[in-house]
C-alpha cells in the first residue's frame, strides 16, 4: 500500500473568496463576545450603591500632631 502526499484531496480548498470572509464574519464575531465579557467582568467590579462623596468630608486631613 502506498500513500502519496500530493494527492488534491489533503490541500485545503482556499480558492473561494467565501472562506475568507467566513473567517472575518467569525473573528469579527468572537471578538464582540470577548468585548462584552470583558465590559460585563469591569461592570460587576463596580459597587452598585456606593455613596458618591458630597462637599469636603473627608478630604481635610489634619497634619498637626
Amino acid at each position: 500500500m502506498a500513500i502519496s502526499l500530493s494527492t488534491p484531496n489533503l490541500e485545503p480548498n482556499m480558492s473561494h473568496g467565501n472562506v475568507g470572509l467566513k473567517v472575518a464574519q467569525m473573528s469579527k464575531d468572537q471578538q464582540k463576545i470577548e468585548g462584552d465579557i470583558a465590559l460585563s467582568l469591569i461592570q460587576s467590579a463596580l459597587p452598585d450603591s456606593a455613596p458618591s462623596p458630597r462637599g469636603n468630608t473627608g478630604h481635610i486631613i489634619s497634619t498637626k500632631a
